[in-house]
C-alpha cells in the first residue's frame, strides 16, 4: 500500500508502507509450492523462495530470514528495489492466470521484522588467513565482501565516498530506499568480519601496488560515469547529470541547504531527460523540492525501461510526461543560466531487437519548453580512472572490465562483478555476479578446481 501522493510529495519518507503480518501470511498462503519452482530459477542470487514463503505462511519469520540470508545478505534492500516483476515474480506460475505472489513484499517484511526483533548474523567458516581487497561498497562490493567474509577470508572494503552503499546511498532516493536500511545492512557485512574503509580512493589513499599485495582483489565500482547528449548549450549553469543531482540530494542533503552545506539549484521548472528508473528518481526528487517537472523521453511510454510502479508513482506525484520528444539544444540567458529547452517531436517506427520502437525526428516540429534546471538521466558507463591504473586489465568496447564466466579478469587474482563488468544493470544482477566471483575467489585461494 502506498502513502497518499498529496502527502508524500512534501517529504522524503518511504512511499510504500509494506505488508502487515496478517497480509504476509495471507499472501504466502497463496503459494502453491511448485515442484519445479520457477521463481527460484528467476532469482539472480538463488534464494530458496518456496521455503522462505512457506515459513512466512506459518509465521516463522526468524526461519524465513535465515533462509533468505543464506544467499542474500541485503534482503531489506532487495525487497524494496529489485525488479521482481521481471525476475522471480515474473516467473511465478500464478501470474499466467491471476496475480503472482508478491515475493518482494514478503522479503521486505521478513527483513524488517528481523531488524526490529534482533538480527542474526550468519555463521562464518574458520579463518583461512587469506586477505581480499574489495573496491567499492555498492551492491556488488557488499555482496562479494559478505560472501568472502562468510567463507573465512579477511576482507577489506575500500569506499571512496564518506558513506558505504554506493548507488544504494547516493543514487536511490530515501522515499524508495531509506538510508537507515542501507546502513543497517552494511553493518551486517561488518558483523560478518569485513572491514569497510570509507574516504579511501584507490590510487590515492591506497596505492595500486598495495592493493595488488592482497591475495585477491574484487572490483565492484559500478557504472558511475554519466552520459551526456552532446547538444548545444549543455555546459550552461543549471544543467546536471542525474548522478550529480541525486548524489547532492541523497548523500549530501542538498535539499536541506543551507542547513546542510552542499547546495543544489532549486528549479521552479525542471526538465528531466530519460525514461529509466534514474529519470523517475530525479523527477520525483525535483517534485519534492517544489518544482513543476516535465519528463522528456524520445520513445513512447510503453518503451520506458523504468519499472511500472515507478512510472505510476511519478504520475501520481504530478510529473508531466512528454513522450516522443527529444531535446536538440539548451538555451541560456546573459548570465549563462539555462532558461529553455528546444525540443523536437519524434515519430515512432517498428520495434527493434530490444522490443522497443525505433524513432526519428519529425522535421519542423521543434518547440520550446521553459526550464531553469535540466537533469540528464540517459545512462551511465564505467568510470575509467581506476581501470587506467591497472594497464594489464583488459576492457570491453563499452569500457567495462572484461571477465570470464567466473568473474576473473585478465589479471589472474583480480575479479570483478556488477555494473563495472556487465554495464549498467539492476542491483540484484550486480549481487548475483559478485556472489559468483566471490565463490570463484574462494576456490582460487583454497587451490580448488573451478567448477
Amino acid at each position: 500500500m502506498d502513502r497518499d501522493a498529496n502527502v508524500r510529495i512534501a517529504d522524503f519518507e518511504e512511499v510504500d508502507i509494506g505488508f502487515t503480518e496478517e497480509e504476509v501470511r495471507v499472501e504466502a498462503a497463496r503459494c502453491i509450492q511448485c515442484k519445479k519452482p520457477m521463481c527460484a530459477i528467476g532469482c539472480p542470487v538463488g534464494i530458496d523462495i518456496p521455503a522462505f514463503i512457506r515459513a512466512c505462511e506459518i509465521g516463522k519469520f526468524r526461519e524465513a530470514a535465515r533462509i533468505i540470508k543464506k544467499e542474500n545478505i541485503l534482503p531489506a534492500i532487495c525487497g524494496r528495489i529489485c525488479p521482481q516483476e521481471t525476475q522471480c515474480q515474473g516467473e511465478c506460475v500464478l501470474g499466467s492466470k491471476s496475480t503472482p505472489i508478491s515475493i518482494g513484499h514478503l522479503e521486505r517484511f521478513v527483513a524488517d521484522w528481523e531488524r526490529e526483533n534482533g538480527i542474526e548474523t550468519p555463521e562464518r567458516l574458520p579463518t583461512t588467513g587469506k586477505r581480499v581487497a574489495v573496491v567499492g561498497s555498492g551492491p556488488a562490493g557488499l555482496s562479494a565482501a559478505a560472501e568472502l567474509a562468510r567463507l573465512g577470508h579477511a576482507v577489506t572494503v575500500f569506499e571512496s565516498l564518506h558513506e558505504a552503499g554506493g548507488v544504494l546511498t547516493y543514487g536511490i532516493p530515501s522515499f524508495r530506499l531509506p538510508k537507515n536500511i542501507v546502513q543497517a545492512e552494511s553493518e551486517q557485512v561488518k558483523k560478518l568480519g569485513a572491514e569497510i574503509k570509507t574516504n579511501y580512493v584507490v590510487g590515492r589513499n591506497v596505492p595500486v601496488a598495495e592493493l595488488l599485495n592482497y591475495d585477491a582483489v574484487f572490483i565492484g565500482t559500478g557504472a558511475g560515469l554519466p552520459y551526456f547528449m552532446g547538444v548545444s548549450g549543455e555546459n550552461l549553469c543549471g544543467i546536471y547529470s542525474a548522478n550529480e543531482f541525486l548524489t547532492r540530494v541523497n548523500l549530501m542533503g542538498a535539499n536541506k541547504f543551507p542547513e546542510r552545506d552542499t547546495p543544489v539549484k532549486r528549479g521552479k521548472k525542471v526538465v528531466v531527460i530519460g525514461g529509466g528508473n534514474v529519470a523517475m528518481d530525479a523527477a520525483r526528487v525535483a517534485r519534492r523540492m517544489g518544482a513543476d517537472v516535465v519528463l522528456m523521453y524520445r520513445r513512447g511510454e510503453e518503451d520506458m525501461p523504468a519499472r511500472l510502479d515507478e512510472i505510476r508513482h511519478a504520475k501520481e506525484e504530478g510529473v508531466e510526461f512528454m513522450c516522443c520528444t527529444n531535446p536538440v539544444r539548451f538555451i541560456g540567458n546573459e548570465n549563462k543560466m539555462v532558461v529553455c529547452v528546444e525540443a523536437i517531436r519524434m515519430e515512432l517506427g517498428s520495434t527493434c531487437n530490444d522490443d522497443r520502437h525505433s524513432f526519428a525526428p519529425i522535421s519542423g516540429s521543434n518547440f520550446m519548453v521553459e526550464a531553469d534546471v535540466v537533469v540528464e538521466a540517459i545512462g551511465q558507463g564505467t568510470n575509467p580512472l581506476l581501470l587506467r591504473m591497472l594497464p594489464d586489465l583488459v576492457r570491453n568496447k563499452n569500457g567495462s572490465i572484461a571477465v570470464n564466466s567466473i568473474g576473473q579478469t585478465s589479471i589472474p587474482k583480480v575479479y570483478a562483478g556488477g555494473d563495472v563488468a556487465t554495464g549498467a544493470a539492476t542491483v540484484i544482477l550486480a549481487m548475483g555476479t559478485a556472489k559468483k566471483a566471490a565463490r570463484a575467489i574462494d576456490k582460487m585461494l583454497r587451490c580448488e578446481p573451478q567448477s
